[in-house]
């Protein structure tokens, strides 16, 4: 059985991780019996924004790790103690909340950072050679955090996002949103999902399990 590590950011697709997304890819692990662990920051997140009207609520304050317990149903770790050794893939599902908790890609594109945590996650299974999958929004995280190692990416089709990556120094790769991007000897398999924002559900889940099996395919 192997066991993946799911980074989690919050609950809801303006201010935290995409819960479609999220759910799609905990259900795409399920259906390949892969034992999962949710993880996500213990920290505030960048904003809180009601998903109904897109108004940002400026008066509230909500903590990573808490609301992706709703999604995890309560099985969810601060992401400072993911062990990448205990692994042997790390997933990423997106949501906007993802550009700006989990990196500050939304702010500042191809001159933002990723939240040391994450980052230091990230190198990790990187030079283990374990492989990692983003979903959305989420292989910009990768983009930023693996900067000058010239990796090949996707979010879908051709844009203001794929710019940002490529100024990065990587490749994006066109791709529709029931497909999923391998880059095998870089061991990073990306979807687009909801850069589609019209997407059909069931075309995002496709892309979604199409990039969990191709993610389970590459580990030892």
């Amino acid at each position: 059985m192997k066991k993946v590590a799911v980074i989690l950011c919050g609950s809801g697709f303006r201010d935290g991780s995409e819960i479609r997304e999220a759910v799609g890819v905990l259900w795409a692990l399920s259906q390949e019996r892969a034992h999962v662990q949710c993880f996500a920051p213990d920290a505030l997140q960048a904003d809180v924004v009601n998903c109904l009207t897109g108004e940002t609520m400026s008066h509230e304050k909500r903590n990573m790790l808490v609301e992706s317990a709703r999604i995890a149903r309560g099985d969810v770790k601060p992401l400072q103690d993911l062990d990448v050794q205990s692994f042997d893939a790390l997933m990423i599902p997106g949501g906007f909340g993802a550009a700006k908790n989990l990196c500050n890609f939304a702010f500042k594109g191809s001159q933002g950072k990723v939240v040391p945590d994450l980052e230091k996650v990230i190198h990790g299974f990187y030079k283990s050679q374990k492989p990692i999958g983003a979903v959305c929004i989420a292989p910009a995280i990768l983009a930023l955090a693996l900067k000058g190692y010239s990796v090949s990416l996707t979010v879908g089709q051709p844009g203001e996002t794929s710019q940002e990556i490529e100024k990065l120094g990587h490749k994006h790769q066109a791709t529709k949103v029931t497909e999923c991007y391998v880059d095998s000897q870089n061991r990073l398999v990306t979807t687009a999902a909801y850069m589609d924002s019209v997407a059909a559900l069931s075309d995002v889940f496709t892309g979604i399990q199409k990039c969990v099996q191709e993610v389970l395919r590459l580990t030892k």
